[in-house]
């Protein structure tokens, strides 16, 4: 018995397959089957070892980031400062439960994988039918199937009666396949193997029987499924961001700690109070509302892009969308309006173009519709009919929606005839019908016999050069002509290469018609036209691509689709400006690594793609740095969704598995909607950018307040608590509100983030140090001069902690736009930040009034006066920041980079 191993068994014929398997059309024997079972196994899906709740809480923990907050948890607990030490608690438990449930629920693509395979199976053993769980299959099986019937394994055809099966969860393909039971002597793609069957695609029509010739992980179902397992996810580069900038405030803090501390042992300061010192600073540069502020901003962004339609399964997917490089979009439905529409029609030697306001002739420079010979008998009507009656297909409107069923080509049929009022019923009535032959793989028409004039009438439509062979005659403008074969196919091919489907329309009314179709040998027929038709793009879509390369994001097209049709919808919907380039795939799968790099340069269009294949440009290009985001709806796209930075699964048309493999759910299953989430993608790692340089340069104001105080040999200008109290009332509140700033214009026009580059830009660390002297110099100032005015140390230290207090109010206004000034922000558009700022002065305030809090922090009311000095001081990082802005701003036209950096 052949091993299980792949095998192009579609270039086998039928005796070679049974052969191979020691079988035969009768089917096994019960020894044979128990045999070939305690060999191969059950016919069933490996689903992996299941991940450990442990491991997973374990594995939100491990981060650098929560380290440090950890390590802020044991700090404050050691100065007994037990408030900040729950919140600290309750922001690491809350990310901990977040990430949680996110990364538990995406253990799932597999179980939905393994729920596709088809519980039960019609088997032939023994020449007596069988009804079987699916799971017993074995190689050599004889297996039967029929409409309605999901495919139990992958079969090679042994016969088909007008077998048609859904295979776009494999291929992508929109249209079903025909199947045939012929040898096919060249190699070809998933896509083109029609006399396969494959483990859970959908019989659709027809019905045949197949010999089982691959089971469980063997079948193209469980090649993909150990894709999925042997798949990692892409850390988003916000994990990676945060990872490096923990590490380095990590370093930071325990360098300056360590150094004030030694600093003041060195100059005589008793050991507790330099340790307390030391403690400050260290908490004074934690940045403890960064993780909530992450979790704020994504959620906030999760909420609007759920109103733009897009679903997001994980928080750290948000921010991954606005960075990414480069789109691996699929067509149909996504780039598409996924329904067969006819756009073109040629008859009576003359080309016409049907658009959504009806029926124009398509002449050179003409524009304008005009009137369409639509008299009885005409060219362009006898086409038209002719697709209406050689059709299974119906269309009925209600008062909501058109309700559809059949094939879409046939559809799109109907819905061509509908749009000149030739509606199927009422042309029953005039021509009754006697008789259907539905369309097979090997003749390759269909056709439908009627009564009309006391005779019968055949209309056909087929492929074109089927159809020609079975015409002499073809409907002119003035009446019927002999048959010109070599312009009609050449008008056909004309269609062809514009990436539209082609069906060739004919008729006939003689008796020696009648008898020559039904014994499958069709004469005597008159050609009257031909109709092209194709899946439309979206014009939203068409708007999203233009979007997309002005913000420097590549759209890559890949479908298992042809590359004719392909190409046309890629130019169409502007993925290139020119008739693209297409890659295929089998001239991928012959194309080593290196080439494949340098292709992916300038290619954007592949066609007749498989999983794996589709795996392998992901991984290519995120080994080439970029960030990528895929969509996807079959089966057959769960590995390279899985693969992706960001994985965009359909809603509608979507498989459970797609889903399960994805961050992102996209619930009208359109191109623009990933776009939108793009933007969001970029506003949320901008406020992300905006709150972290907020925390950083108002925390290390107050390391260098109290560094410079060592080195001066001043008393502390601020208590351990008062620097808690800082972060508390300043940034506890402040800080969360900037997750809410809308989104500014400029940055949907930027080229995509550096993946490599920091939280923190060069333009935001060099105002970050700006900001932290101006703070402290001021703070100081007020310090000094309070102390040189009388003042006693309490009074003095409660002077310079409102001074910071004040300068972070009037700061986090600078935060909220990297280049555009504070004053041309409208305060009311982002109402939160407003209500927080003046939420923080009256706590500030209120504690300095409130006894509990007098004494645990060891503040007091301030003078008018002092308020007089304060104030104006603490505006002064208004214009300072402003200044910066003025001369550091770079001109992204000039620069071509991200005005941030």
């Amino acid at each position: 018995m052949a091993e299980q191993a792949e095998r192009a068994w579609y270039r086998l014929s039928s005796k070679e397959v049974l052969a191979a398997y020691e079988t035969r059309a009768e089917g096994l024997s019960s020894d044979e089957v128990e045999i070939r079972q305690e060999r191969c196994g059950p016919n069933t899906i490996k689903s992996g070892k299941e991940t450990s709740p442990w491991k997973i809480i374990l594995h939100q923990i491990a981060s650098p980031l929560v380290y440090v907050l950890l390590a802020a948890i044991v700090v404050t607990i050691v100065i007994q400062y037990w408030t900040d030490a729950i919140v600290i608690g309750i922001v690491v438990v809350l990310n901990t439960v977040i990430g949680f449930v996110q990364e538990y629920r995406a253990e799932n693509a597999i179980k939905a994988l393994i729920q596709m395979s088809a519980p039960k199976a019609t088997v032939r053993r023994e020449n007596r039918e069988e009804n079987i769980y699916s799971s017993s299959l074995v190689p050599g099986d004889i297996v039967l199937i029929e409409t309605g019937d999901i495919v139990p394994a992958d079969l090679r055809l042994l016969d088909s009666m007008r077998l048609q099966i859904d295979e776009s969860l494999l291929t992508g393909e929109s249209i079903p396949s025909q199947k045939s039971i012929e040898t096919i002597e060249e190699d070809v793609p998933l896509a083109d193997r029609d006399n396969m069957a494959f483990m859970g695609t959908a019989v659709t029509s027809g019905s045949g029987i197949g010999v089982v010739v691959a089971t469980g992980q063997y079948t193209q179902m469980g090649s993909i499924a150990g894709d999925i397992l042997s798949t990692s996810r892409a850390e988003s580069p916000l994990q990676h961001r945060m990872g490096r900038f923990a590490k380095w405030i990590s370093i930071i803090i325990l360098s300056v700690a360590t150094a004030a501390f030694g600093v003041g042992l060195a100059l005589g300061e008793p050991i507790l109070d330099m340790f307390l010192t030391a403690v400050s600073l260290a908490v004074a540069a934690i940045p403890e509302g960064l993780p909530a502020v992450m979790t704020i901003a994504l959620a906030v962004s999760v909420q609007r892009m759920a109103r733009r339609n897009a679903v997001l399964r994980r928080l750290p997917a948000v921010e991954t969308l606005g960075s990414c490089t480069a789109i691996l979009s699929d067509k149909t439905g996504t780039l598409t309006q996924n329904k067969m529409v006819v756009q073109k029609i040629w008859a009576g030697k003359a080309r016409f173009r049907i658009t959504d306001g009806g029926l124009s002739p398509e002449t050179e420079g003409q524009t304008t519709s005009d009137t369409v010979d639509m008299e009885k008998g005409s060219p362009f009507h006898q086409t038209l009919i002719a697709g209406v009656l050689a059709n299974e297909a119906t269309l009925e409107y209600d008062d909501t929606e058109v309700v559809t069923k059949g094939d879409p080509t046939e559809i799109a049929l109907l819905v061509s005839g509908s749009k000149a009022d030739l509606d199927r019923d009422g042309l029953l009535k005039e021509y009754p019908l006697v008789d259907q032959i539905p369309f097979d793989s090997k003749q390759r028409y269909s056709a439908s016999i009627h009564e009309g004039n006391n005779k019968k009438i055949i209309f056909l439509k087929g492929a074109p050069e089927r159809v020609v062979n079975m015409c002499d005659s073809m409907v002119g403008p003035d009446g019927p002509v002999n048959i010109d074969v070599e312009k009609v196919l050449k008008e056909s091919e004309r269609m062809a290469e514009q990436g539209l489907r082609v069906l060739a329309m004919a008729k006939a009314d003689s008796e020696g018609a009648v008898e020559s179709i039904r014994r499958g040998d069709p004469k005597g027929f008159t050609f009257l036209g031909l109709q092209g038709m194709m899946d439309p793009p979206r014009e939203d879509a068409t708007r999203a691509v233009a979007s997309c390369h002005r913000a420097g994001i590549r759209v890559m097209m890949v479908t298992g689709d042809n590359p004719i049709t392909a190409a046309s919808i890629a130019q169409k919907v502007g993925i290139s400006k020119e008739k693209p380039e297409v890659l295929t795939g089998s001239e991928l799968e012959k194309m080593p690594d290196h080439k494949l790099e340098e292709t992916l340069n300038r290619v954007t269009v592949f066609a007749r793609v498989s999983p794996s294949q589709k795996l392998r440009l992901v991984d290519t290009l995120r080994k080439q740095g970029q960030i990528i985001a895929v969509t996807g709806d079959g089966v057959n796209d769960a590995p390279a969704l899985k693969a992706a930075h960001i994985g965009a699964a359909m809603g509608k048309s979507g498989t459970d598995v797609a889903k399960e493999a994805s961050e992102m759910v996209i619930t009208d299953d359109n191109f623009a909607t990933i776009y939108a989430a793009v933007e969001e993608g970029r506003t949320v790692f901008s406020n992300i950018r905006k709150a972290t340089f907020f925390l950083i340069s108002s925390g290390f104001s107050s390391i260098v307040v109290i560094l410079i105080s060592l080195a001066v040999r001043l008393p502390l200008p601020l208590l351990p608590a008062q620097v808690l109290w800082l972060n508390v009332a300043t940034n506890g509140v402040t800080d969360v509100a900037l997750a809410f700033e809308p989104g500014e214009e400029e940055q949907y026009r930027r080229p995509p983030r550096d993946p490599t580059a920091g939280i923190l830009s060069r333009l935001l660390i060099e105002r970050s140090i700006i900001v932290a002297l101006v703070m402290a110099a001021g703070a100081l100032g007020i310090f000094m001069w309070e102390m040189g005015e009388g003042a006693n140390l309490e009074y003095a230290r409660v002077a310079a902690l409102t001074t910071l207090v004040t300068f972070g109010l009037f700061h986090v206004f600078n935060s909220r736009s990297v280049q555009r000034s504070a004053f041309r922000k409208n305060p009311m558009s982002n109402k939160f930040l407003f209500i927080a700022t003046i939420s923080s002065f009256v706590i500030h305030l209120g504690a300095m009034y409130f006894r509990p809090t007098q004494t645990l922090l060891r503040i007091q009311p301030l003078t008018i006066d002092t308020w007089l000095k304060l104030v104006p001081i603490a505006l002064s990082v208004l214009p300072v920041v402003e200044i910066h802005k003025f001369f550091r701003h770079p001109s992204y036209l000039a620069q071509q980079r991200d005005p941030d950096e």
